[in-house]
């Protein structure tokens, strides 16, 4: 019954493109079929989970071209925003602001996408005396540089009565930063997903989580060309509520079978990857949603937390780089 509705859902989804395209004088030109030369350039951090469950979910039957490209994280995505190498990123609510730091961005925030926050951590290795994030004062700690992981882990260093100029801070990326950490030239590392995923394998142990601090806001952000067409604008409010009807599918019974393609990629015993796709559904189901003034407020919070380190020169309005000219369209489809 649920695979019948996901299916009638998808063909609706195509139905609205046309009509989300057909407002405005210039959009009434674009129809349907113009999605067949529409083709988004988007990023993916980790592992293409975004790809995949497409895939699994059956939904990646999309009436537009979708190149995805893998980074290590949100902030490389929106670099290649910035370079103009990607058309749609998917981050936290951290790299966008350094990419509209200087007051140039070629791009705009056009939803968020609710999700878990677990797998963010600070980690040290198998052996390590350290216990807890106090422990940290005078150590080499390793953190990926605007990202949730420079954020999580100034935010627990005052939790734990420590300024930032307290540690002997890193800035690596996260295979950097799992090597560095098992080689011994870091004492900890502040990280995200696959890559603590893996420490966690390779006998790491917890000393801090960001799970609690993080909002749980994660940002999808399109470059300034999208949103001036009518077809790419709908095509990517199609393909944001197709990764949120995914979740829903796999969601409704489907988690055991979906655990074997996330072990496949991330090396997991497939009972754990299961539990944390489980664990992560549960702490916060993975769903899109339009823009509000409580998510831009959110993010202007963590904006002023960076100002505050000092990471960011001045104050940051981030309603400069927000837009909602996707929310007509993303409510239609989701």
């Amino acid at each position: 019954m649920l695979r019948h509705t996901l299916r009638a859902s998808t063909a609706a989804l195509a139905l609205l493109l046309p009509f989300a395209a057909a407002c405005g004088g210039e959009a009434k030109a674009e129809s349907s079929s113009d999605l067949s030369s529409v083709t988004l350039k988007v990023g993916a951090t980790g592992w293409k989970q975004e790809e995949a469950i497409l895939k699994f979910a059956h939904l990646d039957n999309t009436p537009y071209k979708v190149k995805w490209s893998l980074f290590q994280g949100g902030d490389q995505q929106l670099q290649a925003v910035r370079a103009t190498a990607l058309d749609v990123a998917s981050s936290s609510e951290i790299p966008p602001l350094f990419a509209a730091a200087d007051g140039k961005a070629n791009f705009k925030v056009v939803a968020v996408q609710r999700a878990a926050t677990l797998n963010q951590e600070v980690v040290v290795p198998k052996g390590s005396p350290t216990t807890d994030i106090a422990g940290l004062k005078g150590k080499k700690v390793g953190y990926v540089q605007n990202t949730t992981a420079h954020y999580f882990l100034y935010e627990l260093l005052k939790r734990a009565g420590l300024k930032w100029s307290d540690i002997d801070a890193k800035p690596l990326l996260p295979n950097d930063g799992l090597a560095a950490l098992n080689g011994g030239g870091i004492d900890a590392f502040a990280s995200y997903g696959t890559s603590i995923i893996t420490a966690h394998q390779q006998g790491a142990r917890t000393v801090g989580s960001g799970a609690d601090i993080l909002s749980g806001n994660f940002l999808w952000s399109a470059r300034d060309n999208v949103l001036k067409s009518p077809a790419r604008r709908a095509a990517t409010a199609d393909l944001i509520a197709r990764i949120s009807h995914a979740y829903a599918y796999v969601r409704d019974g489907r988690q055991a079978a979906f655990a074997k393609v996330i072990a496949a990629t991330t090396h997991q015993p497939v009972a754990q990857a299961e539990k944390d796709f489980r664990d992560a559904q549960a702490q916060q189901p993975t769903q899109a949603r339009t823009i509000g003034d409580d998510t831009i407020a959110s993010q202007q919070k963590v904006a002023d937390v960076f100002t505050e380190l000092g990471a960011l020169k001045s104050r940051l309005d981030v309603k400069a780089f927000w837009s909602r000219e996707l929310n007509t369209d993303l409510k239609k489809a989701l």
